[in-house]
């Protein structure tokens, strides 16, 4: 008797890249355990793109198919640029952050894609950009001042809450215009509970426990949290369109007010909804991280602490910026930023299928040892000697989709770096 074997084989334009053959479930537990030594490993072994494999409600959350998600990763910077430099109508980025729906509305920038999304950027793009961020800089530096003069002199303080204090306010005075004290508290009071609460590892896991069995996040999950935000965004959106001074205001909600659309019309109060509170939440915590960062490596580089120090004193920069950029290279804002595809696209000579999930990976390509030699390193020099291409610094994203803040969160850390290394001054 004779058996007939019949192997089924994916055709090659279909074929994804190699990776583990671990089942989903297992991947998506490494992943939310340690991602970092996990891609190291997968880097290691299959190159420069390969496909790891979750759960995708554990990922995605209600938005997901129910099959599982199998994101490429790219990790070679000419890759990135394929990516970031194809059509926006075939890469598409704002389905892939719809799991942010409930947080930051159907209108925020982060869901939308083309051509709203270009409109929207063109909106948003001016407060964040050129001449105008750099006036924040007086400002970045009083308030980091004013927190200084809270810290205990000669006691250990935990310092990751200390910078959420300072971006904190940076952010509601940037946003808002806001100076009162009793008004600047009571935004302390609901971006904190927003934020502690809303990222914190048990409330994530629940919403994603409950995705995975339920199809659909826990009912009142994120809308207790951002009710009370969603209310105070409404008052300050009402009193701004009150003000007789608007057209002499430079803060966020007043230029996004005044703003038009190619076609005369102006953002609706729902849409300065989303992308207020878009602001206040990606402007903030991840720069509060950063900076944490900063200081956790200069502590332990006492050199370059000295020179950072040197340099504010002499009111340079150069320095303080390097550290800035190493900092991003080591720590990026977005270790992995997903793209969707809406039609085929060939990568690196390997044809990838519409509907495919790529990734490309600021934390592999920023520590590749061709582009970063002794890439483990904090060496804020190698910034001063020469600059990275393109594709090959990539901390926040790139492409159209580029972060709006990225040029206000390097600003940002700069001059709260320099207030504080000068206050310790010996």
């Amino acid at each position: 008797m004779v058996r007939i074997v019949i192997h089924t084989i994916s055709s090659p334009a279909h074929a994804l890249p190699p990776g583990p053959r671990l089942p989903a479930p297992l991947q998506t537990l490494r992943w939310t355990l340690h991602s970092p030594s996990f891609m190291d490993a997968c880097h290691a072994r299959y190159g420069d793109m390969f496909t790891l494999r979750f759960v995708a409600r554990a990922v995605a959350g209600r938005y997901a198919p129910r099959e599982e998600n199998r994101w490429v990763f790219l990790a070679d910077p000419e890759h990135v640029k394929q990516l970031f430099t194809a059509d926006p109508d075939v890469v598409r980025t704002g389905e892939t952050n719809r799991f942010l729906l409930d947080l930051v509305g159907p209108s925020s920038i982060l869901v939308l894609d083309e051509p709203e999304h270009m409109e929207r950027r063109r909106l948003l793009l001016p407060p964040l950009h050129g001449d105008r961020v750099r006036r924040y800089a007086e400002l970045i530096s009083d308030v980091a001042r004013a927190e200084l003069e809270r810290w205990p002199r000669g006691a250990p303080l935990a310092l990751w809450p200390r910078m959420q204090a300072i971006t904190l306010d940076v952010i509601v005075r940037v946003v808002f215009g806001i100076v009162e004290a009793d008004r600047i508290a009571r935004w302390h009071g609901l971006l904190s509970r927003l934020l502690n609460v809303g990222t914190s590892p048990r409330f994530v896991a629940a919403q994603a426990l409950s995705s995975t069995l339920r199809g659909r996040p826990l009912r009142g999950g994120y809308e207790r949290l951002v009710g009370p935000v969603d209310a105070a965004i409404a008052e300050e959106i009402a009193r701004r369109r009150r003000a007789a001074d608007l057209d002499e205001r430079g803060d966020i909600l007043s230029l996004l007010i005044a703003a038009r659309r190619e076609d005369g019309t102006a953002l609706t109060d729902a849409e300065l909804r989303d992308e207020l509170i878009t602001l206040l939440v990606a402007g903030h915590e991840s720069t509060a991280t950063m900076l944490a960062w900063a200081f956790e490596r200069l502590v332990r580089h006492p050199d370059k602490l000295a020179r950072v120090r040197e340099e504010a004193l002499a009111g340079e920069e150069a320095y303080v910026e390097a550290v800035v950029q190493e900092t991003l290279r080591l720590r990026p804002v977005l270790p992995i930023v997903l793209r969707r595809l809406a039609a085929p696209l060939e990568i690196g000579g390997r044809p990838l299928p519409a509907g495919a999930w790529v990734a490309p990976c600021a934390y592999l390509v920023q520590r590749r040892p061709d582009l970063y030699p002794d890439p483990l390193a904090f060496r804020p020099e190698r910034f001063l000697d020469s600059r990275p291409g393109t594709y090959a610094w990539m901390p926040f994203g790139g492409g159209v989709r580029r972060c709006l803040g990225a040029s206000f969160a390097q600003l940002e850390m700069k001059c709260v770096l320099q207030a504080v290394v000068d206050s310790v001054a010996p």
